[in-house]
């Protein structure tokens, strides 16, 4: 089976939904994370201030770093090949680029975070 791999900007922690102010995309990535994983798809993260060592280990990224920056962040790579630059993939891209069939409605806040929920 395929493996996505997320190479993250630095984040506060893994997922990068913490704090105050969190990115709705670190959210709705985390939900879509959730469903790959379920689903039986195979992701990794990486998250710059955590692993550094993962971005200069992989020459793809690493490559891209230093010709962009930081900036370039986030990354995904599939299997080795950077498919996406800039920006979090979609739940439709990653159901796509792993294989795992149709991909269910799009995550929506209101239904992970309400009262009681345990997602956010």
């Amino acid at each position: 089976m395929p493996t996505i791999q997320i190479f993250d900007p630095a984040l506060c922690c893994s997922s990068g939904v913490c704090g105050q102010d969190v990115d709705t995309a670190l959210v709705h990535l985390a939900a879509d994370l959730a469903w790959v994983k379920q689903a039986g798809g195979q992701v990794e993260r990486f998250n710059l201030s955590q692993q550094p060592l993962a971005f200069a280990q992989h020459d793809a990224v690493r490559a891209l770093l230093e010709q962009s920056g930081p900036e370039v962040l986030p990354v995904t790579v599939l299997d080795g090949q950077v498919l996406l630059a800039g920006r979090y993939p979609t739940r439709e891209q990653l159901t796509q680029w792993l294989q795992l069939g149709s991909a269910p409605e799009p995550f929506k806040a209101a239904s992970c975070c309400g009262t009681g929920s345990q997602c956010c």
